[in-house]
């Protein structure tokens, strides 16, 4: 276990000082739901998110906890919880039960439902979907609306490979 928090430790230390929004945002973000919490909605975080309930933040770059978390811009790094909201580009490990993001997802998706408009990577879970996607699908149903070996194929799809 030490292994795993030290493994993700470090990847959030090199994508916040890799990430060009680390001058544009705040290091640290604690959430009770929107709009208490300390850093405002119109703000990027470049560092740790905690949203207890529901957070929401322009840009995310680091590493993401919480029941509900939004992105109403770009994410880089790693989010966990049971409900993740990227309405931008995701670059990362979007790990929750919910992950949906609205504009290119590149890495891994992992959750009961995973979505996103371009993935480039894999997605991982019961029910996955993707507009266009260069990558794998594993999961009891799964969706690939444009370029992919079939609109939709159970247990294993993919497209662009």
């Amino acid at each position: 276990m030490r292994v795993f928090f030290a493994v993700v430790l470090v990847a959030c230390v090199i994508v916040t000082t890799t990430s060009p929004a680390v001058s544009q945002g705040k290091p640290i973000q604690l959430s009770l739901f929107n709009p208490v919490q300390i850093v405002p909605e119109t703000e990027s975080i470049s560092g740790f998110r905690l949203s207890l309930l529901y957070g929401r933040n322009a840009n995310m770059s680091g590493f993401d906890w919480g029941l509900v978390t939004s992105t109403t811009g770009n994410f880089t790094g790693v989010q966990w919880g049971l409900v993740g909201m990227v309405e931008g580009d995701f670059q990362g490990w979007q790990h929750n039960l919910v992950s949906i993001t609205n504009g290119s997802f590149e890495g891994l998706q992992v959750g009961a439902y995973n979505s996103a408009n371009y993935v480039n990577g894999l997605q991982f879970g019961l029910f996955n979907s993707a507009g266009s996607m260069k990558g794998i699908q594993l999961g009891l149903l799964n969706f690939i609306k444009k370029d992919g070996f079939m609109p939709f194929f159970p247990i294993v799809n993919w497209g662009g490979i």
